[in-house]
């Protein structure tokens, strides 16, 4: 009670509730002092002192602490990892609807076939999914993430290649991995071939508190941030190609060309950054397209064969070369990628006007109504034009090319996409194209609102028809009242290109090479210690202990430790152990225990992992105070290893506790044992302990 009306009178007088220790006690507390403001619970800010300029400063400090609690969160490995789920996910629509920036016709398609859908998508920004807003949004979220998890973790990489291995433990023989026996090389010898030993294969070593420190693995971190730094090359490359890109069609006639300047192009997208300029100097001509396909079987019309052979240059006046393009095989010139989309026919035809001069020659491109037998609409306009009287006006012709015409089906429709029986059926218009208003036209459709159609009268019926034709290729029509002739004189086929330039196409393949790369070295790169100590022993011999602690469970780890053991036998050889080896086995705990006064070498404090973890987290530090401190910690933490470790070579009694290392002879089979134990028998020199088989997992 007395308490409690001790404090509810400091409140009540505003005297610091510091328990009496005055300013030394207000330095043990970060918490608000209550005599200064009010608290608000639940916030930032801390104590609000009275006035505008407390509310100013409480408001900073909540606004601060707000700013960096979503830092810390937008920066966790949980988030990025949620980021990048939604950003898998957000792709889905872009490649379930079609985009206006990569297929504009099935955009266009789409749109008129779902007339419901369409405003909702368009809202949604659905026809452009890779620039819309809310992808653009998710794709910065996790470009930021990424940095902010990277730059600490540098530092932090930076900060452990700088520092050393920290010191051996006072007792290896809890570690997981394990062996020790005895030479009469001198301690000083030991430790200088251990380090020559581990320096060769690549650990990075020191001498510490008379054992030698080795630690090797660092290029897993390095590879877990490549990783990373690779993705963030990867966002950076995908963003610079869609802003500078520049990505357009082409449709060219065998015989024809296309030259790299924006008037050629029949479409193109371009990123917000994208300049004509930008467009590097570089052309191809079609000389052939090739297009064979499968008659018979389940496989009918599928196409074997699907290239075009085209010769290309560089620059305004360079070399020709030759080329052929096949799907998924583009030509690539100037950072330019040409791939092949589609082909087509284009009829040959020569139109004569009503004085029987030449109103139009060459080929006319057909555009295909149905992808799988090639039946195609043609559209021949003829702007310059004379009647049988000499008056300028203007004729159309419309139609199909049929590349496989049979009459026994009851269709004008092509039964089969090669060439067997092609045929050009086509009616006539005169009257107004519209194309000199102004306003742009498709050339592949005919405007037919200001035209009339060409009219005959039926020789059978006497009854007025429509004008129509099929011609077979060297066959011409004429016609009704001396309007003109057309002449079908041939078959060129044509093929569709879609030339692309993506800056960011080199960097973003450079990034995915380094994060398979990365990913690889962090998942396969083990970080792990290993410490050798050396410990002149009365009899005149040398104890050398070797143990090793990795950073995650592998079973590479005792293998590599039996391997470096038998390397530094080459320089320390073991020998035979004499009966008194149980007054200085290491492995007792009673005879570690004497003399040290050290209760946490008896005790477990912590499992394994905590052991790992205090030995990562410990810096290298000199012989004295700081090694004692080490030992301490790590003493602690190995004890619990030790419990769990699997003895290598050495007796377990019924109770299954204890392991006798390699080349300690008579050492008890259980510390906590009461049997007598039997001298064993005077080691053979011959029969040498073999660290490799000591080695405990």
């Amino acid at each position: 009670m007395g308490t409690t009306d001790t404090d509810t009178g400091a409140a009540k007088t505003g005297a610091p509730e510091d328990g009496g220790l005055g300013a030394a006690g207000s330095q043990l507390s970060t918490a608000p002092a209550e005599e200064r403001g009010q608290a608000v619970p639940g916030s930032f800010g801390g104590a609000r002192r009275p006035g505008a300029l407390g509310a100013a400063q409480w408001l900073g400090r909540e606004a601060t602490g707000w700013l960096r609690w979503c830092w810390r969160q937008l920066t966790s490995m949980r988030v990025a990892l949620l980021l990048l789920f939604m950003l898998s996910m957000a792709a889905i629509p872009g490649s379930l609807v079609p985009q206006d920036s990569i297929e504009p016709l099935k955009a266009e398609d789409f749109k008129a076939r779902h007339e419901t859908l369409t405003p909702i998508y368009e809202k949604l920004q659905l026809f452009n999914v890779y620039s819309s807003v809310w992808f653009s949004a998710i794709y910065i979220l996790l470009f930021i993430s990424l940095i902010g998890c990277i730059v600490p973790r540098t530092w932090q990489f930076i900060g452990q290649l700088r520092g050393r291995p920290p010191a051996a433990p006072r007792n290896l023989s809890r570690l997981p991995a394990y062996t020790s026996w005895r030479t009469g090389a001198a301690p000083e010898e030991v430790l200088r071939a251990a380090g020559s030993v581990v320096g060769r294969r690549r650990f990075r070593n020191h001498v510490t508190g008379g054992a030698v420190a080795a630690e090797k693995g660092y290029l897993r971190e390095a590879g877990n941030l490549v990783f990373h730094i690779a993705l963030i090359v990867m966002l950076v490359s995908f963003a610079a190609g869609q802003l500078w890109k520049s990505e357009g069609g082409k449709l060219v006639v065998e015989g024809d060309g296309f030259s790299n300047n924006l008037t050629q192009y029949d479409n193109i997208q371009s990123g917000p950054l994208f300049k004509t300029d930008d467009l590097t100097p570089f052309g191809f001509q079609l000389e052939k397209f090739e297009a064979d396909y499968i008659r018979s079987g389940p496989q009918l019309r599928t196409p074997t064969t699907f290239r075009a052979r085209v010769t290309y240059w560089e620059g305004a006046d360079g070399p020709e070369k030759k080329k052929t393009i096949e799907v998924n095989h583009p030509l690539e010139v100037q950072g330019y990628k040409v791939f092949l989309l589609g082909h087509g026919y284009a009829p040959v035809v020569t139109v004569r006007d009503g004085q029987g001069d030449i109103a139009f020659r060459g080929p006319v491109a057909s555009l295909p109504l149905e992808g799988a037998n090639l039946t195609s609409n043609v559209v021949i306009k003829v702007p310059h034009y004379r009647n049988k009287d000499g008056e300028k006006d203007q004729i159309a012709f419309q139609g199909q090319f049929v590349p496989t015409l049979d009459l026994r089906t009851g269709t004008m429709f092509s039964q089969f996409p090669a060439l067997d029986n092609p045929a050009l059926i086509l009616t006539a218009y005169r009257g107004s194209l519209g194309i000199n208003g102004g306003t742009p036209q498709n050339v592949y459709q005919l405007d037919e609102s200001r035209m009339k159609q060409f009219k005959e009268r039926d020789r059978k019926t006497g009854e007025t028809k429509n004008f129509a034709r099929a011609l077979k290729v060297g066959e011409s029509l004429t016609l009704p009242d001396g309007a003109g002739t057309l002449e079908f004189t041939g078959i060129k086929e044509w093929a569709t290109f879609q030339i692309s330039h993506k800056p960011g196409t080199p960097g973003a393949l450079a990034g995915a090479i380094a994060a398979l790369i990365g990913l690889a070295a962090s998942l396969f790169i083990q970080r792990r210690r290993v410490w050798v100590r050396a410990v002149a022993q009365e009899d005149g011999t040398t104890l050398v202990e070797m143990a090793g602690l990795g950073r995650s469970e592998s079973a590479r780890l005792p293998e590599e430790l039996a391997d470096l053991a038998v390397a530094l036998q080459a320089d320390a050889p073991p020998v035979p152990e004499s009966d008194d080896a149980e007054a200085t086995d290491p492995t007792d705990d009673d005879a570690t225990t004497e003399g040290t006064g050290d209760d946490a070498t008896t005790e477990a404090a912590g499992d394994a992992d905590a052991a790992r973890d205090t030995a990562d987290a410990r810096p290298a530090r000199d012989a004295g105070a700081g090694d004692r401190d080490a030992d301490a910690a790590t003493d602690a933490a190995d004890t619990d290893a030790a419990d769990g470790a699997v003895a290598g070579t050495g007796d377990r009694d019924a109770a299954g506790s204890g392991s006798v290392p390699a080349g300690r002879a008579g050492a008890p089979d259980s510390a906590g044992s009461d049997d007598p134990v039997e001298p064993a028998e005077p080691a053979d020199p011959g029969d040498s302990a073999d660290p490799a088989e000591g080695v405990r997992a």
